[in-house]
This record gives C-alpha cells, structure tokens and sequence, in this order.
C-alpha cells in the first residue's frame, strides 16, 4: 500500500501527533501544541524548537495554516493554526484500504475520485 509522503520518514510521529492533537482542539498555538504533546509518554521531552520547526514546515507544504491570533498573558500576539482540508485528505488516506475502497466502493465514487486524481495531475 502506498503511504503518504507526510507520513513516511524520521518525522512520521511527530506529525500525526501534531494532527491528532490539531483535528481534535484547534486553534492552537504552537505552544499550546507543544503542552499537549508533552501530556504523551513519547513526547514527553520534546524540546520546544522541535515541534515550532515541524509546524511552521507542515504550514510550507500546505498541511497546517494560520486562522488569526491570540493574545498571551505577557501580551504578545501568538499565531494560532489549524489544519488544512489536504491534512485531513491525508489522514483519511493514510487509515483507507485503497484495495478495499476498489472493491466495494460504488462506481460514481470511483469516477468521481479518478476524476479529482486526474485534474490535480494534469495541472501539476
């Protein structure tokens, strides 16, 4: 089975955790992500950077994006972000059987997704 590029690779945790935590509470800063991952035994002693630099290269490639800013107690403006509809396409992509979606899926889907695959490889 083909695997997403997100999700291949020395970050791949580190980026569906980022995911997770975004699909289930956002907006949220990039500290307000780093908290959360520290909650995770995995995660636990991430270093603050770490998780900035996997942030702000999920927004370059399209995956995250901002939705407007907070104000924190020292008075400062945080960026909050939020994911993308292409993040939650590759989190859907990354949990379907595509065999299985050949199989059973009915033929005006396959059309309809043959469709989408094509005029996004036509234009790229």
């Amino acid at each position: 089975m083909a695997r997403i590029t997100v999700f291949k690779g020395r970050d791949e945790r580190l980026n569906k955790a980022i995911f997770f935590i975004l699909a289930q509470q956002s907006p949220l800063t990039i500290c307000d992500i780093w908290r959360r991952l520290r909650t995770q035994r995995d995660f636990a002693c991430i270093p603050y950077n770490t998780v900035n630099r996997r942030v702000r290269a999920l927004e370059e490639h399209g995956y995250i994006e901002k939705s407007g800013e907070r104000k924190t107690k020292t008075g400062f403006a945080a960026i909050l972000y939020q994911l993308t509809a292409r993040a939650y396409l590759a989190i859907l992509l990354d949990k379907i059987d595509l065999d299985n979606f050949i199989e059973k899926a009915p033929e005006s889907s396959i059309l309809s997704a043959m469709e989408a695959i094509i005029s996004a490889h036509t234009s790229a």
